[in-house]
């Protein structure tokens, strides 16, 4: 094999973990769009419950609670739970109603493996609250 194969390898084969995660980001990105669209996004208003390390992937516990006064005026629209390293980032919305006397929400997502966990809380004016937790996954729970 030439010189000059033996680097191309080695260089597509140092580019290939930077597209995997250029893939993943562009995947995460398309679904935080999906869910809230352009809406500027701030940090805070969200109490994220979610273990540091889940013994299983495939049935790791979350709790979401969204700081709100849930009234017809101020009330949070939707819930969306996404994971920054599964195969489809993701994984839940929840649509909420001004009817419920709290914004919580309690669920069992899957996660392949070692990744944050991002919620987005959208009220009903547009804005949009984030949280996010770091997860350990001894055992994924995604195969695909």
């Amino acid at each position: 094999m030439s010189t000059t194969t033996r680097r191309a390898l080695l260089a597509l084969a140092a580019l290939a973990p930077a597209a995997a995660r250029a893939a993943a980001d562009g995947a995460l990105a398309e679904a935080i769009r999906e869910a809230v669209g352009e809406a500027p996004i701030e940090d805070g208003g969200i109490v994220l419950r979610a273990p540091a390390v889940a013994e299983n992937g495939g049935q790791v516990p979350v709790t979401v609670l969204v700081e709100s006064p849930m009234t017809a005026s101020d009330h949070v629209a939707a819930i969306h739970i996404l994971a920054t390293r599964n195969p489809t980032p993701g994984v839940a919305s929840f649509h909420l109603s001004p009817l419920l006397a709290r914004a919580e929400v309690q669920t069992r997502i899957r996660l392949a493996e070692e990744q944050r966990i991002i919620v987005l809380a959208q009220m009903n004016d547009g804005r949009v609250r984030r949280a996010v937790a770091e997860v350990r996954v001894t055992t994924g729970g995604c195969l695909t």
